[in-house]
């Protein structure tokens, strides 16, 4: 076996007694052998056969590893647990894609910190090194460091990469720069012309992009006489479609001012990340973005990504939930603080620390401290609105703590077409929330959560949601294929097991 394999291997092997709860020396005695080989093995430096692999995978209770087809991952709840303790919110998902994809307007070494190993992150990385970027984890895996080439081979590109993720669309904004023609695939269900798209399309106009869709292809060509005008106004107000602003304006020698501009916290630290490329903003967490361009960067920088508020939110609802006491550790306030606030209506009892800096040197942090409480459902419907509104991703969250709380909640999830739908998956788990229309369900509670076996939704937040109801509901869960958890969340079983859970992942064999 190589190197990288026997790597991989045993920290497979090493999850996998942790998750048991045994040292390295009670699986050595089970297995019959010593502490320091299990220690070798666990780091990669030795030497392991299938028969090996067998008798670890036995004694541990877990398939290490899969021969033939590797079938889809699964997790085995048992609920009915407080959690307890103190956890820390990781750095954000969102932010680390968009910063990722602004590596490339860099021809100098980009070094980000803490970055967030997910399934989005893997796909964005698996892309941008068949192109030619190359890039590495450092210091325990913990950072990134991004190197890319003088020049970019988008022939060579891993199109199924780039189908399986949509932030690939964030490529336009720095390739056009770079590039007079290019071809980018596009994630399926992504058409030219459907919302999500068409904001892209008209505010990179503005730099001389035009890009046609044919055959799953966006083909693009960028006319170099043209540049903005008059201020950019974005149709519509999203995150994507500003960083995609951002990205352009950046390189365009000149000044662009962008309006309508989102100012949610993964815009607001691709600003933070932009300075550091000598890329001046001006009206970063305001609507209107004022960008002083630089026609070349090559500097070496080193950035650390704020944390997620998501993440936060969904830690927030376990604790909800499952009726515990627990601390959450540097949760970005900003971007939560109107979450907080419907939740102290509804009689959230928590406690904060004194506000103090993420690595960043900008966005404001908290220690939040949630405790066991009776909540009231809200006086208003909870819906989600462009920063500083209550953000677009936590709304699904709301469905489980109003689940939890006593009285009526109507939750209008207008933005995505059809989430709203998998919100239902919670009456299987014992709750009552009844679909009014595509965007609109209500939550009546408390409930008397119970335990079920169901696939997992295939919406990033709402199969979160089922998750965080099995943790509450007595008895055995299993919630099957969880691949849409992976691109959101880091180690999220593992993690939540490290307060209090217990979740078991397995594949079917």
């Amino acid at each position: 076996m190589t190197d990288a394999y026997l790597s991989r291997i045993g920290k497979l092997i090493r999850d996998a007694r942790q998750h048991r709860g045994w040292t390295q020396t009670e699986l050595a005695e089970a297995l019959g052998t010593s502490q320091s080989a299990v220690n070798r093995i666990e780091r990669g430096n030795q030497n392991i056969s299938l028969e090996m692999i067998a008798r670890i995978g036995e004694a541990l209770d877990s398939e290490i590893v899969s021969l033939g087809y590797s079938g889809p991952m699964h997790l085995r709840v048992v609920g009915g647990r407080q959690l307890s303790g103190a956890i820390n919110v990781k750095t954000s998902k969102n932010a680390c894609v968009a910063l990722l994809c602004a590596s490339l307007l860099n021809a100098g070494r980009t070094t980000l910190r803490r970055v967030a190993r997910i399934e989005e992150v893997y796909r964005i990385l698996e892309v941008l090194g068949s192109i030619g970027v190359r890039a590495r984890w450092i210091n325990d895996g913990n950072d990134l460091e991004i190197v890319p080439p003088a020049e970019l081979d988008l022939a060579a590109m891993d199109t199924d990469a780039a189908r399986r993720t949509r932030s690939v669309i964030m490529f336009l904004g720095p390739l056009l720069h770079r590039l007079d023609r290019f071809r980018l695939p596009y994630a399926g269900g992504c058409d030219l012309g459907t919302r999500t798209v068409q904001p892209h399309m008209t505010a990179l106009r503005h730099f001389g992009l035009e890009v046609t869709a044919t055959e799953g292809t966006y083909h693009a060509e960028v006319n170099r006489e043209v540049s903005p005008t008059r201020p950019i106004v974005l149709t519509e107000r999203g995150d994507t479609v500003t960083e995609n602003a951002l990205l352009a304006a950046a390189r365009h020698d000149g000044v662009s001012v962008i309006r309508n501009a989102s100012s949610n916290y993964m815009v607001q630290d691709l600003c933070f990340f932009l300075e550091q490329l000598g890329v001046r903003v001006e009206g970063v967490g305001t609507t209107t973005l004022t960008v002083h361009g630089v026609a070349h960067i090559d500097r070496d920088v080193d950035y650390a990504p704020s944390e997620d508020p998501v993440e936060a939110m969904s830690l927030l609802a376990a604790a909800v939930v499952t009726q515990s006491e627990l601390t959450i550790r540097r949760v970005p306030v900003e971007f939560l603080e109107i979450e907080l606030a419907v939740l102290e209506e509804m009689g959230l009892d928590n406690e904060r620390s004194p506000e103090y800096a993420a690595d960043n040197g900008r966005t404001r942090l908290i220690d939040l401290t949630v405790r066991p409480s009776k909540l009231s459902a809200p006086l208003d419907k909870i819906h989600p609105m462009p920063f500083p509104g209550i953000n677009i991703d936590n709304v699904p969250f709301f469905a489980a703590i109003a689940a939890s709380a006593q009285g009526s909640t109507l939750i209008h999830d207008w933005v995505y077409d059809n989430r709203a739908i998998y919100l239902t998956d919670l009456t299987r788990l014992g709750a009552s929330v009844k679909l009014l229309d595509p965007h609109r369900v209500l939550v009546d509670g408390p409930t008397r959560w119970r335990s079920a076996e169901m696939m997992c939704p295939p919406a990033l937040r709402p199969a979160v949601v089922v998750l965080l109801a099995m943790m509450a509901a007595e008895g055995t869960s299993v919630l099957r294929n969880v691949y849409v958890i992976n691109r959101g969340y880091e180690d999220l079983a593992q993690r939540l097991n490290s307060i209090g859970a217990q979740i078991e992942i397995f594949r079917d064999i």
